[in-house]
């Protein structure tokens, strides 16, 4: 399929029949419908031999450009006459356009020539110019040089000023020393005050020295002042026209949910944590696919995102592999579209309950070690109040302190530390904050892994678009270190053991599945890979110092994959 379909309501070619979920696909997790995939797939074959645009999506490694991978929706949908079919959509723009024939539209345009934003751009690109050009004036230069000079100077005089009245009182001393014993007491007074005299001198002649640098100083300064008036003038307009346009912007995009209510960006974010909309807010592909549908009566049916192309440098992304929506931008947006669909419940929210008692491998009178289910919190969560720690305060009533020295992700099973009581808990974790702890965990490669052995080393921050999510970021990310060696590659999948060195959140699973780390995401990572029964990840070894035996103990609990 090299051209898509003029029309947006794409039909559905199913081979076999598919049953119709019961809800609306929740759009922040979720494992793709069948009929979503269908839908994806058909997208697919068309980006692979399509002529109608032109963007590099870094697939190609001849076509020249800024490469720049992009996020596609597919959104299944029943039109009036009960037909099934699909729309999709793009994330942004694409080919440095935001309409093209099979896509359905933006909520605005805003590459619109005749419209108030391009207009409002070219003015604000207007002021940048001027600005530019008032700040490389060679006035301004030397004005800004004859400040800096002249502060240097002042700066220089009168430190060499302050450099002789200490010599010269030193001399006022030595001769006061040395007048006293030869001198009569009415002599020894007269002499003392002409020495007074003389030390008042050099402090006025300070004092008028720094009045003279002051005035000359001042006189620069309104003299580079005049020059910059206009500048902060012209900035101070370009602000209040930035924000203008922002507003105005912010008022165009406008969304429609299933109930036809209708809000925009500033009403949508007015009660959130950031009340004004981050960048790009209602520019991807879920609030376009919403909007096209409500607007042309088709039933949202289900829907999915995929990443097509390169991954970004920072972020974890799979070449046609389905993610949620983003939720800094997306999910006040989405939860104002969705308001009078049936909706599929947040499966992070319904929590996983754990009826039998923890297993614990090791437990002496001071500390124990207990094996983590996978899907399993260490403490208790926002919504969810079940825990290890929950766990842990009914198995030891008595115990005193915060008890788990450490943590695991959510996902990630294996062995937590447990201290008795405060004082045990300090030790341990001690321990914990100097890397004296040696841990040990094994995983399961979604791949074959070349590399025997070696180190990853890629810093890292959360994402604030997805959180827990995290990036690479070598500009404010913590440093994040991780140690491995391969064990045995089997049926395509590499199991491997990770020391880490350093304890970030997700460390592991983004080192394993990064571009720039082993470029092989874990077995079941539903974040950073593809979901499967579970994350085949496990804490299986810890080797720490007793605190009260000063014995090095190693506790292993085997992984159940």
């Amino acid at each position: 399929m090299t051209h898509f379909s003029d029309s947006r309501f794409h039909t559905l070619n199913l081979s076999k029949t598919v049953a119709l979920p019961k809800k609306f696909t929740f759009p922040f997790y979720y494992e793709p419908h069948p009929l979503c995939i269908e839908a994806a797939k058909d997208l697919q074959t068309y980006l692979e031999s399509q002529t109608d645009f032109l963007h590099n999506f870094g697939l190609d490694p001849e076509m020249e450009g800024l490469v720049i991978g992009k996020m596609f929706g597919v959104m299944v949908v029943k039109n009036e006459k009960g037909d099934l079919g699909y729309l999709a959509a793009f994330s942004g723009k694409l080919s440095d356009n935001n309409y093209l024939a099979g896509f359905v539209p933006p909520i605005y345009n805003t590459l619109n020539t005749d419209g108030f934003y391009k207009k409002g751009e070219a003015e604000l690109n207007a002021f940048n110019r001027q600005i530019e050009t008032l700040e490389a004036a060679t006035e301004l230069k030397e004005a800004q040089d004859a400040l800096s000079e002249n502060k240097k100077l002042a700066e220089a005089e009168i430190e060499a000023f302050k450099t002789l009245m200490k010599a010269e009182k030193k001399k006022r001393n030595k001769r006061r020393d040395e007048a006293k014993p030869v001198l009569s007491d009415d002599a020894f007074q007269e002499f003392f005050n002409e020495l007074k005299e003389q030390s008042i001198g050099y402090q006025l002649r300070l004092k008028y020295l720094k009045f003279e640098w002051e005035q000359k100083i001042k006189e620069v300064e309104e003299a580079l002042n005049c020059l910059l008036k206009p500048i902060t003038d012209l900035k101070n307009k370009r602000a209040s026209q930035s924000s203008d346009l922002q507003k105005r912007i912010h008022e165009q995009y406008q969304f429609l949910n299933a109930e036809g209510a209708t809000k925009d960006l500033l009403d949508i974010f007015k009660d959130t944590n950031s009340p004004i909309p981050p960048a790009g807010s209602g520019e991807c592909a879920a609030p376009k696919l919403f909007q096209y549908a409500y607007e042309n009566d088709f039933k949202p049916i289900a829907m999915a995102e995929f990443w097509w192309g390169a991954s970004p440098k920072s972020e974890v992304r799979k070449h046609k592999q389905f993610y949620p929506s983003c939720r800094s931008k997306c999910e006040p947006i989405l939860g104002h579209m969705m308001q009078g669909l049936q909706v599929d419940e947040n499966p992070i929210e319904q929590g996983i309950s754990y009826e039998a008692d923890l297993e614990i491998v090791y437990e002496d009178d001071y500390l124990l070690l207990v094996n983590k289910p996978h899907e399993f919190l260490s403490v208790p969560g926002k919504t969810f109040s079940e825990s290890v720690l929950t766990k842990m305060k009914a198995y030891l009533p008595k115990a005193k302190g915060p008890l788990l020295v450490h943590r695991l992700d959510m996902s990630t099973s294996g062995l937590l530390l447990v201290a008795k009581n405060e004082r045990i808990h300090k030790h341990l974790q001690k321990q914990f904050i100097e890397r004296t702890v040696k841990k040990r965990y094994v995983a399961l490669l979604d791949g074959e892994l070349k590399t025997k052995s070696g180190q990853v080393d890629l810093p890292l921050r959360v994402d604030l678009d997805n959180r827990p999510q995290q990036l690479v970021c070598y500009e404010y990310g913590k440093p994040a270190v991780t140690n491995f060696e391969v064990q045995a590659i089997e049926n395509g999948k590499t199991r491997i053991h990770f020391y880490p060195i350093t304890g970030r959140t997700h460390q592991l699973r983004v080192h394993a599945a990064h571009s720039k780390g082993l470029k092989t995401p874990i077995v079941g990572d539903d974040l950073y890979g593809v979901k499967t029964n579970r994350l085949h990840l496990h804490a299986e070894q810890l080797t720490f110092v007793h605190p009260i035996t000063k014995e090095e103990l190693t506790i292993i609990c085997e992984a159940p994959f």
